[in-house]
């Protein structure tokens, strides 16, 4: 594997699975074990076990698994009754699947700017975004920390509107001691590999309190078939959460608790060391608890700093270069180049530093260190 100049594995500098397998590698083996000697290996035993579980830990009734995140907000728009002719409020300031699920499912986007200092969705220009066609309010719990629920909900008791909360990026994330995926209508959720929660390979799921919206969601994951497999009920997809990845799931949801603990001590180290920079550090909102899936930061110069920090053989990544509402595939969408002023602004000057549970501490002082050294040489 290729080193920095500090004889660092460079492939820590951005998220790393092998520090956390050489971990948990006997659980995860077991897991594997347990799910091949169960004789099922679609829709068994570690896929109903996990779904109770992640239902009980969220305090809801429901949960169904499915095999990736875009799907579990897609399937969760369908469940609800959200199709074609309907609006969703959402933001730019997302990953692309969260609107790919919307148009997917026939709804149409509408963007709402964000907050200079979190980054979430501004709820305040809400109102102002709904019409007689708003079906559903799309806060995405982003970076970690969750959107401010109580003013939305209100909005949404107001004009009978629903509310799916997408928290790929806040699992274990909580809002005035709600958990994210409490406080809606439906939560989607995301188990890529790199996730705060996540698996060994794709999965995803969502979870409710409304048993006909869990009802809508079983038929729609297993091609609409409900009392069996060779009769549709309604038209449907396959979307299965795998068993292995379940069983594996359930192996980590226990130690959820122990991931963010380490992604808070990661923060908080960042924290102290970048005091007496000029970055932007990470706002976390009033009521919030942040599980930092991600560590974003902000400079007006990123680009300069990317480019000089590549001669400490340091790459990071961005979340998000490109609000969704620049891109050409949604450019039918007509939003023009400004109509999101905050959106576009934090797109230009935000990156994000290494953050996961297994960092070393060795790698996190190299980043800080050759970045101090950028931000005084720029």
């Amino acid at each position: 594997m290729p080193t920095t100049a500090k004889g660092l594995p460079m492939a820590t500098l951005v998220w790393d699975y092998s520090r956390e397998y050489e971990l948990e590698r006997k659980d995860i083996l077991d897991a594997v074990e347990t799910v091949f000697s169960s004789g099922r290996l679609v829709l068994g035993p570690s896929v109903a076990s996990f779904e109770a579980e992640f239902a009980a830990h969220h305090g809801v009734a429901h949960c169904v698994g499915v095999d990736n995140g875009t799907n579990a907000i897609r399937l969760a728009l369908q469940a609800l009754g959200v199709g074609r002719g309907d609006e969703v409020v959402t933001v730019a300031n997302t990953a692309a699947p969260t609107v790919l699920a919307i148009d997917a499912v026939g709804a149409t986007p509408v963007f709402v700017d964000v907050d200079p200092d979190t980054y979430l969705m501004d709820v305040a220009q809400v109102a102002s975004a709904i019409t007689p066609r708003t079906k559903a309010l799309l806060p995405v719990h982003l970076y970690g920390q969750c959107v401010d629920m109580e003013p939305l909900q209100e909005l949404a008791r107001r004009h009978g509107l629903l509310v799916l909360e997408d928290c790929a990026q806040a699992h274990g994330a909580r809002h005035h001691g709600r958990v994210a995926g409490s406080m809606g209508d439906a939560a989607a959720f995301s188990f890529y590999p790199t996730k705060v929660l996540g698996a060994y390979g794709d999965g995803g799921a969502t979870i409710t309190d409304n048993p006909e919206v869990d009802a809508n969601l079983r038929r729609h994951r297993y091609y609409g078939m409900e009392k069996t497999y060779y009769v549709v009920e309604t038209p449907g997809h396959n979307c299965r959460l795998d068993e292995v990845q379940a069983e594996i799931l359930r192996r980590k949801l226990v130690r959820l608790d122990d991931y963010i603990a380490a992604r808070q001590a990661v923060a908080a180290r960042y924290a102290e060391a970048l005091a007496d920079t000029d970055l932007v550090l990470p706002t976390t909102a009033p009521g919030n608890t942040h599980s930092y899936y991600v560590h974003v930061v902000r400079h007006p110069r990123r680009d300069d700093i990317l480019e000089r920090l590549k001669a400490h053989d340091i790459q990071l990544n961005i979340s998000y270069p490109w609000p969704v509402h620049t891109m050409t595939g949604f450019a039918h969408l007509g939003y023009a180049e400004g109509s999101l002023p905050v959106t576009e602004r934090v797109a230009r000057e935000i990156f994000s530093l290494p953050m996961y549970p297994s960092l070393p501490q060795e790698t996190q002082e190299h980043v800080v260190d050759a970045l101090k050294h950028v931000l005084a040489t720029l």
